[in-house]
């Protein structure tokens, strides 16, 4: 690889996560690999191993939102973050905790909130929803729990306003992995503390 390339490398994985921000904001596409292959579908940028990383998409859908959806971004934010934490206190004794987009801050009027349970017990999750009349569609997650995957309970619940709340139960043991990140997971009282600021 000649030096001349690393720049023009760097500047095209900027391009294509821009342009993958910009598919995510507008068109409401949630999946970021589908966002960054189309992105270089349009571009015409068929060498994909270089794709940016989500984090760089991340990034770039931050400024795009701050630069051209400044005015209607926050309120549908709040508005998400507040029907997340409407949902945690509803499922509180699992102890959940908000993660994706709703708590990074990137999403838009068609993202989903994703909370993350805790529970050693498989049904216990099911049966809660039952109890409390609510509708859902069940289904499974593959995860890395301490060290190795594990196939996990997942529910999709859909609020009032039409937003899906995609929920995984993971077992009691992972909520104390460490790998939990302020940033990237909130319990209760930090989208307490998003909704107060």
């Amino acid at each position: 690889m000649s030096k001349d390339q690393s720049p023009r490398r760097n500047l095209m994985r900027e391009q294509l996560a821009y342009h993958a921000a910009r598919l995510i904001a507008e068109d409401g596409i949630t999946d970021y690999g589908l966002a960054k292959r189309k992105a270089a579908k349009q571009m015409g940028a068929t060498d994909t191993h270089h794709l940016p990383s989500n984090q760089e998409v991340v990034d770039a859908l931050h400024s795009y939102r701050a630069l051209y959806q400044h005015d209607s971004h926050p309120d549908i934010l709040y508005q998400l973050r507040e029907e997340a934490l409407a949902a945690m206190r509803m499922l509180e004794p699992f102890r959940p905790y908000l993660t994706g987009s709703v708590l990074n801050g990137t999403a838009g009027g068609r993202s989903d909130i994703n909370l993350m349970l805790f529970s050693d017990d498989a049904k216990a999750v099911l049966l809660f929803l039952l109890k409390h009349n609510l509708e859902f569609e069940d289904g499974e997650w593959r995860v890395r729990v301490g060290g190795h995957e594990e196939t996990v309970p997942s529910y999709t619940l859909t609020n009032e306003s039409g937003t899906q709340i995609h929920i995984i139960v993971l077992p009691e043991n992972a909520r104390h992995s460490g790998s939990r990140h302020p940033e990237t997971h909130a319990d209760i009282a930090a989208v307490e503390a998003l909704l107060g600021d």
